[in-house]
């Protein structure tokens, strides 16, 4: 397997803007934010310009709604439209099309990728009017009361206070504190949530996929939680071909509930932040066998069908796919053992 050819993929998948599009299908020809954030990943601390100029898009996306955004600084949003959407044209235009837009996690991964980037070195800051519309978005969050929010989550479903939702906000405030003013009560309030919720996703579900992101990439709870999700996740919701992303998930369920292809490595990766190298390496095999000899990695398996369904290659999975397996090949043997 050359693991190169997750690079070229996610070429592919890269507008002339510096966005990248969800997945060449034509249901996914679109632009999420939180796509975006996970797909650059890979080019973090490289010396390309793959991960600033997605950022630069990014911030242009948001000058172009800046007037909506600087009406709900003040005013919280009623309607799901006036919410900052998370989903675009790969013009970056909004679409027309009702949908879950009230996605604060969306929000907390931009700005925690943009601290994370200045913290690495990358140009993600042009200028002043950028560090405006950073600014603006801790504004946004805080006028949602972001730690009480109900909205639609990272899978854009029902409304409800989602942990991986304030979580995201959390870690995207933490990472941007040194850039812009950010009042501490404002973190701590969504601490105090997530003291609360966990290792709950909701009201509603008891574990999430969307639960992992509190370890990768964001690394904002304590190991006693961390552990206890990663054994939820990896009990209840691990499959074959990927994870489930929660209990009776309708998406592609046909018979049963679609496995995201992308839950087998985020699994390997949480695994490896937590120093559990052992472990991470069982994730290793059930990686390689979802990733195919061209690297187009699917979005989910059908639930009860056994095949990929159309969004495929997903922009998302081949990133997680490619972190964990160039992490792993990567890794000294010595540190394969005793790190349990």
């Amino acid at each position: 397997m050359n693991i190169n050819n997750a690079i070229e993929v996610l070429d592919r998948m890269r507008l002339p803007n510096g966005a990248y599009t969800a997945s060449i299908s034509k249901d996914y020809h679109f632009v999420w934010i939180r796509d975006v954030v996970y797909t650059v990943l890979p080019f973090l601390q490289s010396q390309s310009d793959r991960y600033e100029k997605a950022y630069h898009a990014l911030f242009e996306l948001f000058k172009t709604y800046e007037w909506k955004i600087d009406i709900h600084r003040e005013k919280k949003p009623v309607y799901l439209f006036e919410y900052i959407h998370s989903r675009y044209s790969t013009d970056l235009k909004e679409m027309s099309q009702e949908w879950g837009h009230a996605q604060n996690d969306a929000i907390g991964a931009f700005l925690w990728g943009v601290g994370v980037g200045v913290s690495h070195g990358q140009k993600v800051i042009r200028d002043e009017k950028d560090l405006a519309i950073v600014q603006k978005l801790v504004d946004y969050l805080e006028c949602l009361q972001y730690w009480q929010a109900k909205d639609n989550g990272m899978w854009e479903e029902n409304m409800e206070l989602h942990a991986s939702s304030v979580g995201a906000c959390v870690a995207g405030l933490r990472a941007v504190k040194m850039l812009v003013n950010v009042k501490n009560e404002l973190i701590q309030k969504g601490e105090e949530t997530l003291r609360f919720l966990l290792p709950r996703e909701s009201e509603t579900k008891e574990t999430d996929l969307s639960l992992l992101s509190l370890i990768y990439p964001y690394r904002i709870v304590e190991r006693k939680t961390a552990l206890k999700i990663v054994e939820m996740v990896s009990e209840s919701l691990e499959r074959t071909n990927g994870c489930i992303r929660y209990q009776n998930d309708q998406y592609y369920n046909e018979g049963s509930e679609a496995e995201w292809c992308f839950g087998l490595p985020w699994l390997g990766l949480c695994y490896f932040e937590m120093g559990m190298h052992d472990k991470a390496y069982e994730y290793v095999n059930k990686t390689v066998r979802i990733v195919p000899d061209n690297w187009e990695v699917p979005e989910l398996y059908i639930g009860g069908k056994n095949v990929p369904n159309g969004n495929t290659p997903l922009a998302w999975s081949v990133s997680l796919s490619y972190l964990f397996l160039n992490r792993m090949i990567n890794m000294p043997s010595s540190q394969l053992t005793g790190n349990d």
